[in-house]
């Protein structure tokens, strides 16, 4: 019988992480949710609202519909219930380039030293979204799992860091003003003759192809990871904005055509959703070293 050392290490992450709840539970990840906002109400993403209900209020009206950090007592707070399972936490957070929840994570790091001496925390910037970040928050956990240290669960965490890739196809730009990278009026022309961008996640958001329709996009977001992943093991997410029927064809596909180490769906954060659209899909990975 195998004998697990005790954890060393607790992990934390945020919601756009997009890890399911089975996936925290099992690998002992904390979750601080960031904020969903519609019609001044706010909701905990993942917590107090799943990611489907999010969209179905999003979809009754979009204008009234926002996301914000989480606050530094959030953070704090889950700081507080690590230190109860380990002496050292690592939290990952979703890029800096595209939320200030690193900035709030860090002040909370701050507080926690007052309030927790003998504990280490490190606050890592993911550098990037989506179950990518996912991916750094999961391998870290495993690495905590086997009973790893800090400074070598940090190690295993920025490996994945610098391998890790994530690819997200729209399929409708109508709404990507809302993010403040697109005027609204390109956003509602380019929604007219129906383009359908395919972004990556990297630092922030980045333009790295497009298609006319939602068939040739799959094609393109296949075609684009192939280029990255060719044979090699991968790790690979398939997620969803309000589409399950369409990423369980996606993941039958990525399932066929890839030599799949690692594969599930998870939903796609409205946190970035609400700037996406519905029907968004996407793709996360990284290969095996």
């Amino acid at each position: 019988m195998t004998i697990h050392s005790p954890r060393k290490v607790a992990i934390i992450t945020d919601s756009v992480a997009c890890l399911t709840k089975e996936q925290a539970a099992r690998y002992s990840i904390s979750i601080v949710p960031l904020k969903i906002i519609f019609d001044g109400k706010a909701y905990g993403d993942w917590v107090d609202i799943a990611p489907s209900e999010a969209y179905e209020l999003f979809l009754k009206n979009p204008s009234v519909f926002s996301t914000s950090a989480p606050p530094p007592t959030d953070f704090l707070k889950a700081f507080q219930e690590a230190s109860k399972q380990a002496s050292n936490i690592l939290c990952i957070t979703l890029s800096s380039k595209l939320s200030t929840t690193q900035n709030v994570a860090r002040l909370a790091k701050d507080y926690a030293e007052t309030e927790l001496p003998g504990v280490q925390i490190e606050v890592m910037d993911s550098w990037t979204a989506t179950a990518a970040e996912g991916f750094i928050a999961l391998a870290s956990a495993k690495a905590a799992g086997e009973g790893k240290g800090l400074a070598e669960v940090t190690k295993v965490a920025e490996d994945v860091k610098n391998r890790v890739n994530a690819l997200v196809l729209l399929d409708t730009i109508r709404h990507v003003y809302r993010s403040g990278r697109v005027p609204k009026i390109a956003s509602l022309a380019g929604s007219l003759i129906n383009l359908r961008p395919l972004l990556s996640v990297s630092g922030g958001v980045n333009f790295c192809g497009v298609a006319r329709n939602r068939g040739n996009g799959i094609e393109l977001l296949l075609r684009k990871t192939r280029d990255k992943v060719g044979e090699k093991p991968a790790h690979i997410s398939v997620m969803h904005a309000y589409a399950p029927e369409e990423a369980e064809k996606l993941k039958k596909r990525v399932s066929d055509e890839f030599n799949c180490a690692e594969l599930w769906i998870s939903e796609f954060s409205p946190i970035m959703g609400y700037a996406c659209g519905t029907g968004t899909l996407g793709l996360a990975f990284y290969t095996e070293s």
